[in-house]
């Protein structure tokens, strides 16, 4: 059983996306990693050579300009890296550059991609997530981020990436058959000091808003605003995988959110305090089939 890794990046440095740190906590597992580098104006290239590892195989893209509307560049250049994972890999390991995985999930997820290795009902593996606000110490525990997710796919070359790139879908535009596993993505997208962040965030507006979009002009002094922008946290009570570590001790900001503050309609509140009492999530949206 053997696996590949794939991801895709465009302006790591510029943007400060974790990409080191999301390769590398899958290298001991993947026999090979994709990497898709994007047409960029920053030391990208150098960076992902700076891993230093033979398993790694660097691959140029060219971003479709008239792709940048509801996010569908993003699924493109997915695409686009999973291309370049031959046929020898029975699975395919998708990371985007803001995910990363603890090191005590390594075991789970070989253990349950060798279970289903033969298992041609099984499409892909579907993991849990946590979706870090702010600062490394919270995470985003409302509906509006997603649960779960498919991140191991089977490379039968039947299977592309859905919508924005946040899941996946037969060629027929089938949901794909998952098995849930015991393991977690860890997802940072949202943790950079505010003014980096606003620097993202606008950059990234533009990948949804079409060719037309125009970034607005940032001052040093211009930041995002991480109180105003959520509708409920929690504390993270758990720890972080070891290849953040270093980028954690190197934060050069401080955010005290209040936990205790949501924003949230009546109805979500609702479903907010019985997913809080049952651990499950009722009436969410889900691009995959359980079986």
């Amino acid at each position: 059983m053997k696996i590949c890794g794939f991801t895709f990046i465009q302006n790591a440095v510029k943007y400060d996306y974790p990409v080191v740190a999301s390769i590398t906590s899958i290298l001991p597992i993947v026999d090979k990693f994709i990497v898709s580098i994007g047409n960029c104006d920053d030391g990208t290239l150098q960076l992902i050579e700076s891993i230093k590892s033979p398993k790694i195989q660097i691959v140029h893209s060219v971003w479709d300009e008239s792709l940048k509307e509801g996010g569908r560049v993003l699924a493109s250049e997915t695409d686009k890296a999973l291309a370049h994972v031959s046929q020898e890999y029975e699975w395919a390991f998708y990371l985007q550059a803001d995910e990363v995985v603890h090191e005590n999930d390594l075991t789970p997820i070989v253990d349950a991609a060798t279970k289903y290795a033969d298992n041609k009902n099984v499409d892909g593996l579907l993991f849990n997530y946590k979706h870090f606000y702010g600062t490394y110490d919270y995470i985003g525990d409302s509906r509006r981020w997603y649960k779960n997710e498919i991140r191991l796919i089977r490379n039968n070359n039947n299977v592309v990436s859905y919508r924005d790139a946040q899941g996946f879908r037969t060629k027929q535009n089938n949901k794909l058959r998952v098995k849930k596993i015991d393991a977690s993505i860890y997802h940072y997208g949202w943790v950079r000091h505010p003014h980096e962040q606003l620097k993202k965030y606008n950059n990234f507006s533009g990948l949804w808003n079409g060719i037309d979009y125009q970034e607005s002009v940032l001052t040093d002094k211009d930041q995002y605003d991480y109180f105003n922008n959520t509708d409920s946290i929690d504390l993270f009570k758990g720890t972080h995988p070891a290849v953040m570590h270093k980028r954690i001790s190197e934060k050069n900001w401080h955010i005290d959110l209040d936990t205790s503050q949501t924003r949230l309609s009546f109805k979500d509140k609702l479903l907010h305090k019985l997913e809080k009492l049952t651990g499950k999530r009722f009436f969410g949206y889900k691009n995959y089939r359980i079986i």
